[in-house]
């Protein structure tokens, strides 16, 4: 399979995703919050909260995973991406991180499938298309040196974003 196959971009609500994984853009208590985190932590039910008290937070750049819960999706991988702060304070490195950290995760635990949001580009406001250069290099990367996951999938909120995710993924 070449490395183009085994991406995909989708627009829609990362919940519903039927992938052996799906990330969370996190913040760094992992306790919930908005946007994304919200939405997964309710659509998980209060199991996926309890277990993520267990993990102590997690610092910029870096992944934990937990089980999937109430969600189609088996586990959570949970990255905390960073607040753009007009790119020269090692924003481009700490995001690059979240998508490494969170396919090292998918690859220790088998995981052939992972649904990624477009980390970092709601409120923390990192400008969409250089987030997702990031995204799909860092994806890219990964993929061609590595076996699992066997898919990507990004999943966009929004007509806009699932163009320039569609725009570079395809390129």
């Amino acid at each position: 399979m070449e490395k183009t196959e085994k991406i995909e971009v989708i627009e829609g609500d990362i919940t519903s995703c039927k992938t052996d994984a799906i990330v969370n853009a996190a913040n760094s208590t992992l306790l919930g919050g908005g946007g994304v985190d919200g939405a997964i932590h309710k659509s998980a039910g209060p199991k996926l909260l309890e277990e993520c008290r267990t993990l102590q937070g997690c610092m910029t750049g870096e992944a934990k995973i937990t089980k999937g819960y109430n969600l189609p999706a088996k586990w959570v991988i949970h990255t905390v991406g960073p607040v753009w702060h007009g790119g020269t304070h090692g924003e481009p490195e700490l995001l690059a991180n979240c998508y490494k950290n969170a396919l090292i995760l998918a690859e220790k635990y088998g995981i052939n499938s992972i649904a990624f949001p477009a980390i970092s580009t709601g409120v923390y406001a990192y400008p969409l298309e250089k987030a997702t250069r990031i995204a799909v290099n860092e994806v890219k990367r990964f993929l061609t040196e590595h076996e699992l996951p066997k898919k990507v999938i990004f999943v966009c909120f929004g007509k806009a974003a699932y163009h320039v995710y569609k725009d570079l993924a395809e390129k």
